[in-house]
């Protein structure tokens, strides 16, 4: 381990911080497989029942590493460039599969694959003056990652081709009033009101986990139907129940 993603545990709540503000957060392979192998350490963890996601420094991140970007353009089909990029969207998909519900704390700018990073989270809090920017084609990138998927489903078609297509730029009033965010605040503020929210729901984090799968599975990417939705979610909230008629 680099020490470019860092782990912390207290009151049931992770905080996974991305660590590398030299380059502001932007993701290596090496950075994104570090990434994954503190998310399974997270998994492995049953007390943990809420995560929460940070970068130090100047911003949340800010996308793929620029030398890994070009090595990668220079050849994209050989191994070591496939498997890099693979790496880093194997990085953020991961936080979306994570156990416990997330929480994306999301200082100063986030562009690229630092916004399908934020997107890949449950909930979102922004700062006021956050920088929100998919970026891509203003890299002469096509976007990677899902990064259509991630981001129409929480702003919608119109709001998305602005941002994606058109390279709209949102800050976090702008985010939250479309959607994409859940509340924003002032800088110094964001951390302490992400983690105000995970140890709520991280006071029960076996029902937390449990949750969490039937709210991914039934609002997507792909939603599912509400027939569909009323019998997947039988099973856990029978459990539930039961459950809270043996501890009485």
């Amino acid at each position: 381990m680099s020490g470019e993603v860092l782990l912390e545990v207290d009151e049931g709540v992770a905080v996974v911080t991305l660590n590398a503000p030299q380059r502001r957060n932007a993701l290596t392979a090496a950075m994104a497989a570090e990434l994954i192998a503190v998310l399974d350490e997270v998994d492995a963890r049953p007390e943990v029942g809420a995560v929460v996601v940070r970068g130090v420094g100047k911003s949340f991140c800010a996308g793929g590493d620029v030398q890994t970007l070009a090595d990668a353009g220079r050849d994209p089909a050989a191994p070591d460039a496939y498997t890099a990029m693979g790496s880093i969207y194997d990085s953020f998909y991961r936080l979306g599969q994570v156990a416990a519900p997330t929480i994306a704390a999301v200082r100063g700018s986030a562009v690229g694959a630092g916004m399908n990073m934020l997107l890949a989270a449950d909930l979102r809090i922004v700062a006021r003056d956050a920088r929100l920017l998919c970026g891509f084609l203003k890299r002469g990138m096509h976007p990677g990652g899902g990064h259509f998927v991630l981001l129409s489903r929480l702003v919608g078609r119109e709001a998305a081709a602005a941002m994606a297509l058109f390279g709209e730029e949102l800050d976090g009033a702008r985010a939250v009033a479309l959607g994409l965010a859940w509340e924003t605040v002032d800088d110094d503020a964001v951390e302490d009101r992400a983690r105000e929210l995970a140890v709520r729901v991280a006071a029960d984090p076996e029902l937390a986990r449990v949750a969490a799968r039937s709210f991914r599975k039934e609002t997507g990417p792909p939603h599912v139907s509400w027939e569909i939705a009323t019998q997947f979610e039988r099973p856990a909230q029978m459990w539930s129940m039961r459950r809270a008629a043996d501890r009485g």
